[in-house]
């Protein structure tokens, strides 16, 4: 009565449902259960039939010779269900006509982003390559269409500044995905323009404070887990985010190195060479 009911309310408001009738009657009661309410559903007007977990290819077959007019689908569980694992190809043959495999797109995810976490771990970030550009990101999540229905509902100068601000974001992406294929591993981050110290607590890291230093780490085996470039500004917060600098005072290592220093810093000099507790060489130079 409840598919009826259904029905009848679609009638009864010209709204446009599709109307998709289920049982779990097959591994609650039987197949000769399921199969007949099936058919109960199609005399009461389903637009598609569903028996969730038949357990053969046979009881599929004897599914679809139910009224073969009304579209039958299958629910492919890939790796914990009842029902065999086909193709789409292999359904089609079978009579279904609407499938759902809904693990796929999740499995694939989960596994992509775990090699992206390792990597990242490692001290090794995703190839350029294998990353979307920037503008294909806004496209696929749907940024565009919503910054044109935006348009609709806002003033003329509020809407040339966001539209700048998106501009330079892109841009800023676009730059850094850019300079990452240029250097083989590379972590763009965002200058710091000065210092905030007060001339009375400067440093000899304040002489460098808004260039740029490059931290390289080599494994025992001479692998290299990391070469990245940072503002010195960052150099403290690296031993947060990546395990091989992890106890090290890289700051007072630096200031230290500078302050023994004479003459104008050229770049490229190397400025701190030292081996961690696993024996990795960390290498910190001068951009």
């Amino acid at each position: 009565m409840r598919i009826k009911a259904a029905v009848d309310a679609r009638k009864e408001s010209s709204a446009d449902i599709i109307i998709i009738a289920r049982t779990d009657a097959r591994q609650a009661v039987s197949l000769e259960e399921s199969l007949w309410r099936v058919q109960a559903f199609a005399d009461a007007g389903a637009d598609a039939l569903f028996i969730d977990a038949l357990a053969s290819k046979e009881e599929m077959q004897a599914f679809c010779n139910i009224f073969p007019q009304v579209p039958k689908m299958a629910n492919m569980l890939e790796g914990g269900g009842k029902t065999p694992i086909l193709s789409p190809m292999e359904l089609e043959e079978i009579g279904f006509k609407i499938v759902s495999y809904p693990l796929s797109l999740l499995g694939v995810s989960i596994q992509a982003m775990q090699d992206a976490l390792s990597g990242l771990k490692s001290g090794r970030i995703p190839p350029p390559a294998t990353l979307p550009s920037f503008e294909e990101i806004k496209e696929i999540i749907g940024f565009n269409d919503h910054y044109e229905e935006e348009m609709c509902y806002s003033m003329t100068g509020q809407s040339d500044a966001k539209n700048n601000d998106k501009s330079e974001q892109s841009a800023k992406y676009e730059k850094g995905k850019s300079n990452s294929q240029d250097a083989g591993v590379e972590v763009i981050t965002p200058y710091v323009l000065e210092n905030s110290s007060s001339e009375g607590t400067r440093t000899s890291l304040s002489g460098i404070w808004s260039s740029s230093l490059r931290v390289k780490i080599t494994a025992i085996d001479g692998f290299e887990k990391l070469d990245v470039r940072i503002p010195a500004g960052f150099l403290e917060g690296l031993a947060n985010i990546v395990p091989g600098v992890a106890g090290l005072n890289l700051k007072s290592m630096l200031d230290e190195a500078l302050g023994n220093l004479t003459g104008n810093l050229e770049k490229g000099k190397k400025l701190i060479d030292i081996n961690n507790r696993f024996g990795d060489r960390i290498e910190v130079f001068l951009e």
